[in-house]
C-alpha cells in the first residue's frame, strides 16, 4: 500500500519538523488517538519512540529512524488487530505560505486481505486528510477546533419529513449538502411550515472505492406538505435505537466523529441494525454559528 497526502502549514519549516520529530506532541492531532482518549500511550523521554495500547485504536510502536533536512523518517509496526510493519515519511520543503508538509506511508496488508488493498489506501488517505487539517490547525492557531462525546446508546424517537435524495461523487458531497439543504430551507420558508426537529442527513450508501455517496437531506416536520416540489419527498424515520458519538467544531473535521464510531463498531462496541441507515443530526445552524461551536451527532442505528 501507498499513501501520499499533503498540505501547507503557515509556520517555518524547522517549527515543523521540531514539532513532527517529537511523540509527545501527536496525541492531539492523531486522526486515530483523538477516537480514542483513554488508550494507553508510553513516550520515550525524547519522544523518538512512542507505544500504544487501546481497544479501538489496537496496539503498535513507532519511532523516529532518521532526521534530514528536509524530511523525518519512521519505523511503523502494528500488532494488533493484525501484525504489519510500514515505512513512513515527513517531507518538508519550503513554500510561499510556509512549509509543504507531505506524508507519506509505504506499508503491506497480510496475505489474507490483499482484496482491501484499494479501500485500505483510500480509508488510510482520508485518515491523513484529517490528521494533516488538525496539524495544521494546531501549529497555526495552538488549538484543533474538533472535539468528541461519546453519548452512547439511546433511543431515536423517529420523525416524518421532507427531504431530497441525492447521488453524488463523495468529493462532491460538501457542495450537494449546501445546494439540497438550502433548496429545503427556502422551501419551508416560503410555506410558512413548522419544523418538528433537527435536521438530518441519512447516508443509504457509502462506497469509497465508487466515489459514490447516496444520502437524504431533511427536515422533520408535522404534516405533508400539498405543494412539494418535483424533487422533493415526504417520508418517515422510524424509531430506533441508535449509538451516538458527537462533534463540536468545524466540519472539516467531522470524519473525527465517523471514523470513532467506524473503530467501535468494528471492536464490536455495539451490533449495528443492518436495516437502517446511520444518521448525521445538527443541532446549530452553519450560516448563523460560528465553526468552532457547530454541533453534530453521529448516529448509527443498533440492535
Amino acid at each position: 500500500m501507498n499513501v501520499t497526502k499533503s498540505i501547507t502549514i503557515n509556520a517555518p519549516k524547522e517549527k515543523v519538523k521540531t514539532f513532527l520529530s517529537d511523540f509527545h506532541n501527536w496525541k492531539n492531532w492523531s486522526p486515530w488517538l483523538i477516537c480514542e482518549p483513554e488508550a494507553k500511550l508510553d513516550f520515550q523521554a525524547d519522544g523518538k519512540y512512542y507505544k500504544w495500547d487501546g481497544k479501538r485504536v489496537g496496539s503498535g510502536e513507532m519511532k523516529v529512524v532518521a532526521e534530514k533536512d528536509n524530511e523525518i523518517d519512521y519505523d511503523l509496526t502494528f500488532l494488533k488487530p493484525w501484525k504489519s510493519k510500514a515505512k513512513v515519511y515527513f517531507k518538508l520543503n519550503d513554500a510561499a505560505e510556509g512549509t509543504e508538509v507531505s506524508w507519506l506511508m509505504n506499508s503491506s496488508l497480510p496475505f489474507f486481505m490483499f482484496w482491501m488493498k484499494k479501500s485500505m489506501e483510500i480509508y488510510i488517505g482520508m485518515d491523513y486528510d484529517r490528521g494533516l487539517k488538525m496539524l495544521k490547525e494546531e501549529l497555526e492557531e495552538g488549538k484543533i477546533h474538533s472535539n468528541l462525546e461519546f453519548v452512547g446508546d439511546h433511543n431515536f424517537d423517529g420523525c416524518n419529513f421532507i427531504g431530497i435524495k441525492t447521488t453524488t461523487p463523495f468529493s462532491n458531497i460538501d457542495k450537494a449538502m449546501e445546494k439540497d439543504f438550502t433548496e429545503l430551507n427556502e422551501f419551508i420558508g416560503k410555506n410558512n411550515l413548522e419544523v418538528s426537529g433537527l435536521p438530518f442527513s441519512e447516508y443509504q450508501k457509502f462506497d469509497v472505492v465508487k466515489d459514490k455517496v447516496v444520502y437524504v437531506a431533511g427536515f422533520p416536520v408535522n404534516s405533508e406538505p400539498e405543494n412539494l416540489p418535483e424533487n422533493f419527498f415526504y417520508g418517515t424515520l422510524a424509531k430506533n435505537k441508535v449509538h451516538t458519538v458527537r462533534h463540536k467544531g468545524k466540519y472539516d473535521h467531522l470524519g473525527n466523529a465517523w471514523s470513532a464510531i467506524m473503530m467501535m463498531e468494528r471492536n464490536k462496541e455495539f451490533k449495528k441494525n443492518k436495516k437502517a441507515f446511520p444518521l448525521e443530526v445538527y443541532h446549530n445552524d452553519p450560516s448563523t454559528t460560528v465553526p468552532e461551536e457547530l454541533v453534530t451527532d453521529i448516529s448509527m442505528p443498533i440492535l
